[in-house]
């Protein structure tokens, strides 16, 4: 029998894994497929991995791809830029759709109908068509939102900064395995005997067809919530319909999601960037093979396998003992010092020192990626989805924005543009010290005097009618489950009047 919110609720549900009153996971298995939590969580990052391997397929046969359509400097930053302004505002609708329809079914239509973009560089034939393919291929990068809604579904406060940073690095690592697998995948069909301009082209529909499958996967294996899919659970009248209109207005008028957006251009942003550019940049900087630069280029990539989970991870650490104000001052910190090597790595001129200190920079950059996803989960329980799209379509104008900046055309060498790209992170990365949270506090201010509670944070983004017909319960389950966010305080913090510590017996 389960007791939460003084209600007794009998035959609840079983779960592999433990669960609080939302019946959010309250632990993080790595090495489980439990369903519907950890089934999930792999079906999500393996999705996203596919999305992200098609996505920068093309940045590492550049040196061909160039010579075959005749791209020039300015072609090919075209390429980058298009390659990930597509995603800006698939991400923000991607946010919508999940608060509506649920992360599977969004998700495994957007990795599917984006599919064909991938199957069809195979056959471009100019700088326009190649543009265009890459543009329509980085929408499905996108698929980032629903990841990481999914993940805040099905994870509760004290593990989901570890599972969002798990699923978006190792979704991440596509950018450098691609590094890897196409330019094998080149050689393979080079040497069975196709010509190099042939070669590249039938390169394409191995990301294609991972992508495609994962697609099915997630539609045929993901389940929505722990309880189940949204279609079924508005159908039995568990699961409230959520009206747009207001799920989009509480989203825009929160600041806090503006700010995460802004400081996400400035860490994702940089990675993306980084993705479309290094290898390019070591072959044409320190004359390496292309096989070389690759390789180079895969080790930025590959480092999220630790990475940018760590920095989930690190998130949930800090929010343990020093709270949401934990979390804020550690993003603030990583950020700030990933700026600081980004700077250096375009001052250093030797190949080896600027190996060295791009690992580094990778490490800070994409920590501070999951550390901003540790952050949030927690701005808004009803316009999570938004919120989420927000952030990661921030991610994408960042990116957009630097590209064509500092590394289109020749007004900027490209470890100039390096240096000036650091110098945006450290000063994009100081508005974390407005994000203000009334029941926990900010970097410089402790919780609000009025004695705030989470209820009143998170039920305020329903109105009196809303809550006189009960669609506010789900938000009082999540302040329950997210009194952990005010750190050392949390054993001698009062518990609100009408509630009840949530029990298992």
């Amino acid at each position: 029998m389960e007791i939460s919110n003084g209600e007794f609720e009998f035959n609840p549900k079983k779960f592999a894994l433990p669960v609080d009153s939302e019946h959010k996971s309250t632990e993080f298995r790595l090495f489980s497929v439990a369903a519907p939590h950890m089934r999930a969580f792999h079906l999500s990052w393996v999705s996203f991995f596919a999305c992200f391997v098609s996505t920068f397929a093309a940045p590492p046969l550049l040196p061909i791809i160039r010579d075959n359509l005749d791209l020039t400097a300015t072609d090919i930053g075209n390429a980058g830029i298009a390659a990930v302004s597509g995603a800006v505002f698939a991400r923000i609708a991607m946010g919508t759709a999940c608060d509506l329809f649920g992360p599977r079914l969004a998700s495994a239509t957007l990795t599917l109908i984006t599919a064909p973009a991938v199957y069809c560089t195979s056959i471009a034939s100019s700088p326009v068509s190649f543009l265009l393919v890459r543009f329509f291929t980085g929408f499905s990068l996108a698929t980032f939102v629903s990841t990481q809604f999914w993940m805040s579904s099905l994870f509760s406060s004290k593990v989901v900064g570890t599972a969002n940073g798990v699923a978006g690095g190792w979704g991440n690592l596509g950018g450098g395995a691609t590094q890897l697998i196409m330019p094998l995948v080149f050689d393979l069909i080079h040497n069975i005997g196709s010509t190099k301009f042939t070669a590249w082209r039938i390169a394409f529909f191995i990301p294609a067809l991972f992508q495609t499958l994962s697609a099915y996967g997630i539609f045929f294996l993901g389940q929505d919530l722990p309880d189940g899919n949204y279609s079924e659970l508005h159908k039995s009248g568990d699961k409230h319909k959520d009206d747009f209109s207001q799920v989009f207005y509480h989203a825009i008028t929160n600041y806090r999601g503006w700010i995460l957006a802004l400081t996400y251009g400035y860490c994702f942003g940089v990675e993306l960037t980084i993705d479309n550019i290094i290898a390019q940049y070591f072959y044409d900087r320190f004359n390496v093979n292309l096989h070389t630069a690759g390789i180079i280029a895969a080790s930025f990539g590959l480092a999220n396998l630790f990475s940018r989970p760590g920095g989930g991870m690190l998130s949930d650490l800090m929010a343990k003992k020093f709270g949401m104000r934990g979390r804020l001052w550690t993003l603030w910190i990583v950020q700030t010092l990933g700026g600081i090597f980004c700077i250096l790595l375009g001052k250093v001129g030797s190949l080896g020192l600027s190996v060295a200190i791009m690992l580094i920079f990778s490490v800070f950059v994409q920590a501070a990626c999951g550390l901003t996803f540790g952050v949030v989960p927690f701005v808004s329980r009803r316009s999570l989805g938004i919120i989420s799209g927000m952030t990661g379509g921030g991610g994408n104008v960042g990116a957009v924005l630097t590209q064509v900046i500092f590394f289109r055309g020749s007004r900027y060498s490209t470890e100039k543009g390096l240096e000036l790209m650091g110098v945006m992170m450290i000063f994009c990365t100081l508005v974390i010290m407005l994000i203000y949270f009334p029941q926990w506090g900010g970097m410089f201010c402790g919780p609000s005097s009025k004695g705030t509670t989470e209820e009143d944070y998170y039920t305020s983004e329903w109105t009196s009618a809303e809550r006189e017909k009960g669609f506010h319960k789900a938000s009082l389950k999540f302040s329950e489950n997210s009194r952990s966010e005010r750190g050392k305080r949390v054993d001698s913090a009062p518990t609100p009047a009408g509630t009840t510590p949530n029990t298992y017996v």
